[in-house]
């Protein structure tokens, strides 16, 4: 899964796409290096990012689906957000996934995802992203995590929502140190019996253990990616994806 980001603030430069000429770039290097869709989003949920507007939301989505969808109506494209109206209003192009950070936040989401039988990527996470870095306190982080699950995932499949996705949310109220045990034991969340998606990309958990930037964590990501697979991830969300999709192929050949 490419990211992309349609917005001012995302926390990887790079991955920040406000003009047509850089975003058209973007996909076609994403698809040409391997990406099975793209993931676009509009509002930043690094920690402490301010919630948008949902008309602005729709503007920049808009904008980049139809730009998308000009150059190549058939790519598939994920819409990370957490807002059934964001979801309603691009339903003309083809958005085949829904990516939501809160879990359903919005309970209408589930609804419409499974009206419209669209995969949903059920991801971790506790409050905000303006509040979540004071609320990385847990008992048991697996289990309250495994909680979190198994209390929303009857509530989707009662919904319509079979494709379920797992995502445990790195970085999503958790600290550094809670980030590295979460991959340490991501196996355990096999047990759902659901594909596990796993966004590692370039965040903190390697640029703050490394000292380094987000410009120079690539190889971390790598690693980690590595890492994840073998853990069970089998869906990885990156900006660079060519070097994702070779650590896929290496990971399977050493593996079948």
């Amino acid at each position: 899964m490419g990211v992309i980001n349609i917005t001012e603030d995302s926390f990887y430069i790079e991955s920040r796409s406000m003009d047509q000429i850089g975003l058209l770039k973007k996909v076609a290097m994403m698809i040409s290096d391997g990406a099975t869709l793209i993931d676009l989003g509009a509002m930043s949920s690094r920690p402490g990012a301010v919630e948008l507007s949902v008309t602005i939301e729709i503007e920049r989505l808009r904008w980049a689906c139809d730009i998308i969808h000009q150059y190549d109506p058939t790519i598939i494209i994920s819409i990370d957000t957490y807002r059934v109206e964001v979801v309603q209003a691009l339903s003309t192009y083809n958005v085949c996934m829904i990516n939501d950070i809160t879990g359903g936040q919005d309970p209408a989401i589930y609804s419409w995802a499974g009206q419209h039988r669209m995969p949903y990527v059920l991801m971790h996470m506790k409050g905000t992203p303006a509040t979540m870095k004071s609320l990385a306190t847990y008992d048991d982080m697996i289990k309250e995590m495994l909680d979190y699950f198994i209390e929303r995932i009857p509530k989707l499949l009662s919904a319509g929502v079979h494709d379920i996705i797992i995502d445990p949310g790195f970085g999503f109220a958790k600290s550094i140190e809670q980030n590295f045990y979460l991959l340490k034991h991501l196996h355990v969340f096999q047990m759902l019996e659901f594909p596990i998606m796993v966004g590692l990309s370039r965040k903190s958990m390697i640029w703050s253990t490394l000292d380094i930037s987000p410009g120079d964590s690539l190889n971390g990501t790598t690693a980690l990616h590595m890492r994840a697979l073998d853990k069970g991830a089998r869906i990885l969300r990156a900006h660079d994806v060519k070097e994702a999709v070779e650590t896929i192929k290496l990971w399977t050949k050493m593996n079948h």
